[in-house]
């Protein structure tokens, strides 16, 4: 007696296998791009029904371009292998997906270890994955290699031991820049190689540096008004303040904002306010990022200060709705009269009064708001407006505890007391 089993014609009624260990050690890292090309590839090779490229590739909304990227990074990981075959003067691949557990828990594959100092002869005309890279190479800078060129390429492979994947992350790179030209991701490759970084993840710690280093300097750039992209100079000024003097961003931002007093703000100027503060930190053996707090006096004179200034903007403010809607000082008048006679009848305990002189107050009130709103101004606008209505700018609530505000007003102190120390001088 034999037995079979019926066979599902349909490749989208059945079940894909997936590793346990794939999806809870490989997939998580990976990018989603890169997971879709493996699944969807490893349906259509569990029911052996054949996809090209470019079919796959439209099928999700990807380039065959970041298929390539997938199954090498893939490759890279261990899930998969890629055998290499010349096909009618092209050469292609065939993707084989391999036993994640297998690897990591069974006896392993036989795959040789790749090092750079052992790296064998390179001959371009040998082997298939240097001629696919060339030919990869070819359709992205949209011209034939020179023979020069391809030299260069094996010079890479050969004399300065850079790993073919470390190459094409350098042609990626420079292609993400739209920079097609060889001599660019020459200077890439190269500059690589000098600086040691000959593994993938080594370029890819490199290139997270970077990003966070233009982060940096853009963000600096922005503060300072500028548009374009700093010069060379003024990005190593720049990251000499972070990774020599140790400043951070906060601190650099603050440096940036005194710009605003000069006729012409620039990264000098900016250079010099940050070692002048890393002297002074220096000198009083404190981190260049700590704020020096301010003593109690000087905190207390920068509230007065805050006090009278909210005070005389309300000032000029009534006296400006005074001009143009005269009726409005009528009102404020009366409102001050009726204060007075308001207290004075509670004083003597005679409800009537203040009930009819509330009630008069209240109407005057009303009367104020709608003349201000009418001549298009807040009903607020002659307030007194604190830059903390909690404190009114004292620094002490109404339940008589410490305002919230406090440890801002001490950093905005700090800076009211130099100024004022730095005006003093200039005056004598």
């Amino acid at each position: 007696m034999n037995y079979v089993k019926q066979r599902i014609k349909d490749i989208y009624l059945g079940a894909t296998s997936v590793e346990n260990i794939f999806l809870n050690e490989l997939m998580p890292a990976a990018p989603g791009d890169f997971v879709k090309v493996y699944l969807t590839a490893l349906l259509h090779a569990e029911t052996g029904h054949a996809i090209s490229d470019q079919a796959l590739a439209e099928h999700l909304g990807l380039t065959v371009d970041r298929l390539a990227e997938a199954w090498n990074y893939w490759e890279e990981c261990g899930a998969v292998r890629k055998h290499y075959q010349d096909s009618n003067g092209r050469f292609d691949y065939t993707v084989e997906f391999l036993s994640v557990r297998e690897q990591l828990y069974g006896d392993g594959l036989d795959v040789p270890e790749e090092t750079p100092e052992a790296a064998p002869a390179v001959d371009v005309f040998g082997d298939p994955a240097i001629q696919t890279f060339m030919r990869d190479l070819e359709l992205k800078l949209g011209h034939t290699l020179s023979r020069t060129e391809m030299e260069t390429v094996l010079g890479w492979l050969q004399d300065q031991s850079m790993p073919l994947e470390v190459i094409r992350q350098a042609v990626s790179y420079s292609l993400e820049r739209d920079k097609k030209n060889f001599r660019y991701i020459a200077r890439v490759v190269e500059g690589w190689a000098d600086q040691g970084l000959k593994t993938p993840e080594a370029v890819r710690q490199h290139l997270r540096d970077n990003d966070q280093k233009y982060g940096r300097s853009q963000r600096v750039m922005r503060a300072l008004g500028f548009s374009r992209a700093p010069t060379e100079a003024e990005r190593e000024m720049m990251d000499a303040w972070f990774d020599q003097m140790g400043f951070n961003m906060d601190k650099v931002l603050e440096a940036c904002a005194k710009t605003a007093g000069i006729a012409n703000p620039n990264i000098k100027y900016v250079n010099s306010v940050l070692e002048g503060w890393k002297g002074e930190a220096e000198k009083a053996k404190r981190d260049v990022n700590e704020r020096r707090p301010v003593s109690a006096a000087t905190l207390n004179r920068y509230y007065d200060y805050l006090r009278g200034k909210a005070e005389k903007e309300a000032e000029q403010r009534r006296a400006e709705v005074y001009r143009r809607i005269p009726e409005i000082e009528k009102i404020d008048r009366r409102t001050k009269e009726l204060g007075s006679l308001l207290s004075r009848a509670l004083i003597m305990g005679d409800e009537g009064d203040g009930r009819k002189l509330n009630e008069e107050m209240e109407q005057l009130a009303e009367d104020r708001a709608i003349l201000l709103t009418e001549n298009d101004y807040d009903m607020d606008y002659t307030d007194v407006r604190y830059l903390c209505p909690l404190c009114g700018d004292t620094g002490v609530t109404d339940m008589g505890e410490r305002c919230k505000c406090i440890n801002e007003r001490m950093l905005e102190a700090e800076e009211w007391q130099r100024r004022n120390k730095r005006g003093k001088k200039e005056s004598i």
